[in-house]
């Protein structure tokens, strides 16, 4: 895998964690998985563990045996495997960020506890500073998704300063339809030169407008090629097929969420 100094940008594949039958993790098909993301959909870097891989719903035992496959199996073939180790326990969370670097990951990522939640930006920040201490040489990124975790605290508000308090922070994986609060996070870090990874796919080209420099999904796992595309047109300022390619994504999608209803 590349250098943890690499930014990480383009696509980045939020893995589902594979099951038996029995409940049991699959670990068998994992180096199936990495092979075919990089060869069928043309992606190279993965988010394991985090709300796709339904890792708030495993074991530690467990988030760390995932988290060791998909560092194995994608070695030499991945450019970046980035461990979410948030947890509601900040001694869960910092045994599994330190088990990341301790495999060799490339990166981790804290979603905010979503129980007893964090009334304000300081404390929020001060739990991911007791994490991100856990792996000092590991960049660290903030998992921003309120619709789950109920934390209202804007992102805006909370990557002001970060770096003072947490010098490993290199961006955030933002998952919420606020374009507001996303554009000024791009905005009002011109010169940080932060990942903005943007987490809602059937909205990314609104993002890339405003500036994001990837996105974690679930859907690269099977429309990353599609969704390549569309990254090579507004790359090329071909804005229109770039609008073409959104809306068959969005088409997928839709489909996809009246078929689980």
């Amino acid at each position: 895998m590349a250098s943890p100094k690499k930014k990480l940008q383009g696509l980045v594949a939020a893995t589902i964690t594979p099951m038996t039958e029995h409940g049991e993790i699959n670990f068998s098909v994992i180096g199936q998985y990495v092979d075919y993301l990089v060869e069928e959909q043309g992606v190279k870097n993965i988010f394991v563990n985090g709300t796709t891989g339904e890792g708030l719903s495993l074991s530690v035992s467990e988030r760390r045996q995932v988290a060791e496959e998909w560092v194995a199996k994608g070695r030499n073939k991945l450019d970046q495997v980035v461990i979410h180790v948030g947890a509601l326990s900040l001694k869960d969370s910092q045994e599994l960020a330190r088990h990341a670097a301790e495999i060799g990951a490339d990166g981790i990522a804290v979603i905010a506890p979503f129980f007893l939640k964090p009334r304000n930006k300081d404390i929020l920040i001060n739990f991911l500073k007791e994490v991100a201490t856990a792996a000092p040489a590991l960049p660290f990124y903030y998992y921003h998704i309120p619709a789950l975790t109920g934390v209202k605290i804007r992102a805006e508000e909370l990557l002001d300063g970060i770096q003072d308090k947490i010098p490993t922070f290199q961006g955030l994986k933002f998952s919420d339809t606020d374009l507001l609060d996303f554009g000024q996070c791009v905005d009002q870090n011109r010169q940080q030169q932060f990942a903005f990874l943007f987490g809602v796919d059937e909205q990314l080209l609104s993002a890339l407008v405003m500036g994001a420099t990837g996105a974690v999904g679930s859907t690269y796992n099977y429309m990353g090629k599609k969704t390549n595309q569309m990254l090579e047109a507004f790359e090329r300022k071909d804005f229109s097929s770039a609008l073409n390619h959104q809306f068959c994504i969005q088409r997928f999608i839709n489909f996809v969420l009246k078929l689980g209803r």
